[in-house]
């Protein structure tokens, strides 16, 4: 069946569209897992118009969304996601941070409504099924696939992911602020024995220490939590918007002396799980 992860877009906060961001991107975030025939999208900032486009040009009708978190920079991508208005689609939409408060549909709908944007969610034609459950659950799809979650630490709450299927594991694991020298229990249980764990790598602990209580972590952290996780592969993601390209070069490069488990998410980039 095959499993492999498509990151349509990495960057964080907001989105770059500048020529010194290009070689890793500037989209925020979207990453597409494969499971055979099954699609299944983390997240849909910026990045997600054009994995939308390529859902189109390809037939995909159908696929499952789970959303970390509603910030801005994790769904402001989804009313330009194309198949979203064709009702020949259909797609199921989850996220575990929202049953006391709405509702995944209330807060996508939220961001719709004038004078936010022109269009309401209603005009989506493709039939879209919402549902809301609490960050440490777990629920089956369909194609002999198990999706684990965890709670994270970030500022409205927010979930870790990890998909399975046919003996291989992918996690995804932002947004989450880490304590320095207090390995997160959630996030070592979810990445335990994966095969590739993309985390939030938004800061280096260098500049950790200015930015306490935003939300994020560090590349040094996930090399931390993946070797005591021992995990396979660490994909450094959610790019702080002042990383441009010769500082994600650097960062790729210290983390892969570090531990060659290592290597920094860019547009468009393709990893076989093995």
């Amino acid at each position: 069946m095959g499993l492999t992860v498509r990151f349509w877009g990495v960057r964080g906060s907001i989105a770059c569209p500048l020529p010194r961001y290009m070689a890793f991107g500037g989209n925020t975030s979207c990453v597409e897992v494969h499971v055979g025939a099954r699609r299944i999208v983390l997240d849909a900032g910026t990045g997600i118009r054009e994995l939308g486009a390529r859902f189109l040009e390809e037939g995909v009708r159908e696929a499952v969304l789970l959303f970390t978190h509603t910030h801005w920079d994790h769904v402001n991508g989804f009313p330009f996601f194309g198949p979203a208005y064709r009702e020949d689609r259909s797609f199921l939409i989850r996220a575990g941070h929202l049953r006391s408060a709405g509702g995944i549909r209330e807060v996508l709908s939220g961001q719709m409504n004038q004078p936010m944007f022109p269009v309401p969610l209603e005009v989506m034609r493709a039939r879209l099924a919402f549902e809301d459950f609490v960050a440490g659950e777990s629920f089956a799809l369909d194609g002999g696939i198990t999706v684990r979650t965890a709670p994270l630490n970030h500022p409205n709450g927010a979930t870790g992911y990890r998909i399975e299927a046919e003996g291989r594991s992918v996690c995804y694991v932002t947004d989450t602020e880490h304590h320095p020298g207090q390995p997160d229990a959630n996030v070592l249980g979810l990445i335990e024995g994966a095969d590739l764990v993309i985390y939030d790598s938004t800061y280096t602990d260098e500049e950790f220490g200015a930015k306490v209580g935003w939300g994020h972590s560090t590349w040094q952290e996930g090399a931390r939590l993946c070797r005591q996780a021992g995990a396979r592969r660490l994909a450094i993601f959610h790019h702080d918007p002042d990383h441009d390209d010769a500082f994600m070069d650097a960062v790729e490069k210290n983390a892969a002396a570090e531990w060659e488990g290592a290597l920094a998410a860019r547009e468009n980039m393709v990893l076989a799980v093995e």
